[in-house]
């Protein structure tokens, strides 16, 4: 089944052209833990995210890149169904590993965490019965096009772990929670990973979007 939508270039990936479109459907998304608190690190959900990119190939929803930072996600994705929204797969997942997260807390008895997340809730929230607030609201989405674009997206959330005030590695590529070595050396990903030049359609041209 894989190979209705794991398809090659029309040319080779030697003979592709920097402007070329990208012909289906690539999101690039990022969500981030209340108050940048480092969640993911504190409560080791890397292989339950590992699980997550696993699950979501059930909505035809494919992994192409992703970095998983202590207290954030980048993810490049590709899908062949056109109709599933964004919002609600970001949604359906930010709501799995927030419990997860949750459940992990008070396992570890992180009371202090679980307090600060508590006192996050608004009112209307709590009313809606919600008793932490595990992410931020908000998440980036960006359209990308080109598969220049994707490169330079793939670039900048692989060289996510040494930027800034994040040193968690000496090299990027060193680093154990990202598909750079996938990309860069051919490794085979801890992970369901899809290279994105394998996932790109004859098709008619759809929009990529990058939430980095």
């Amino acid at each position: 089944m894989e190979d209705m939508f794991r398809v090659n270039l029309l040319r080779g990936l030697n003979g592709i052209e920097e402007s070329m479109s990208i012909r289906k459907l690539h999101v690039n998304y990022n969500f981030t833990c209340f108050r940048w608190m480092n969640l993911f690190e504190i409560t080791d959900i890397y292989k339950y995210l590992y699980q997550w990119f696993e699950d979501i190939t059930k909505t035809m929803v494919y992994n192409c890149g992703y970095v998983i930072m202590p207290n954030h996600l980048h993810l490049l994705t590709y899908t062949a169904n056109s109709q599933i929204a964004i919002n609600n797969i970001i949604g359906n997942g930010k709501r799995f590993l927030a419990c997860e997260i949750v459940d992990r807390l008070e396992k570890s008895g992180r009371h202090d965490l679980l307090k600060l997340m508590s006192d996050g809730v608004n009112l209307s929230e709590k009313k809606r019965n919600k008793e932490h607030e595990v992410f931020e609201d908000s998440f980036d989405c960006k359209e990308l096009f080109t598969e220049k674009f994707i490169k330079q997206k793939l670039n900048y959330i692989h060289r996510n772990p040494i930027s800034g005030k994040w040193k968690l590695a000496e090299d990027y590529l060193d680093y154990e929670y990202s598909s750079a070595r996938f990309y860069i050396h051919g490794e085979k990903a801890k992970c369901n990973l899809h290279h994105y030049a394998n996932l790109i359609s004859a098709g008619s041209p759809r929009k990529i979007i990058s939430l980095c």
